[in-house]
């Protein structure tokens, strides 16, 4: 992985689940605040960063993929917003002992199988 501190902002490149989960576990273990890390905790305050992202379309109606019209500032708002729910996220499964990408990988098995490919193109006339 690559950092750069530069700007006081640690840049990452292909930064894994694995890895997030770590550091948010160093994070929270330094701080003392893992001892109010259960999955209820967790869980209600994932809740609330999703309602924060909510509000952030609240009021947009459909937004266009890209966000072509969104100033940038709206865009690091978004983006601080996804990233609380990706950490909240990845702590809860941590703390329950879930390997949070191998269960969305299963799942993506699962869901292919559920829903099934279905093609577009006319049947085989069996010529």
């Amino acid at each position: 992985m690559e950092h750069s501190h530069d700007d006081g902002r640690l840049s990452t490149k292909g930064v894994s689940l694995q890895e997030l989960r770590d550091r948010l576990s160093e994070f929270a273990s330094v701080r003392g605040w893992d001892r109010f890390h259960s999955p209820r905790n967790l869980l209600l305050a994932l809740v609330g960063e999703v309602g924060e992202l909510s509000e952030i379309f609240q009021w947009k109606g459909e937004v266009a993929r890209g966000l072509p019209n969104w100033t940038s500032d709206d865009k690091e708002h978004l983006e601080e917003e996804l990233s609380d729910v990706l950490l909240y996220l990845v702590q809860l499964a941590d703390v329950c002992g879930l390997d949070l990408g191998q269960a969305a990988l299963s799942k993506m098995v699962k869901n292919a199988h559920k829903y099934p490919v279905v093609s577009s193109s006319p049947p085989s006339t069996g010529n």
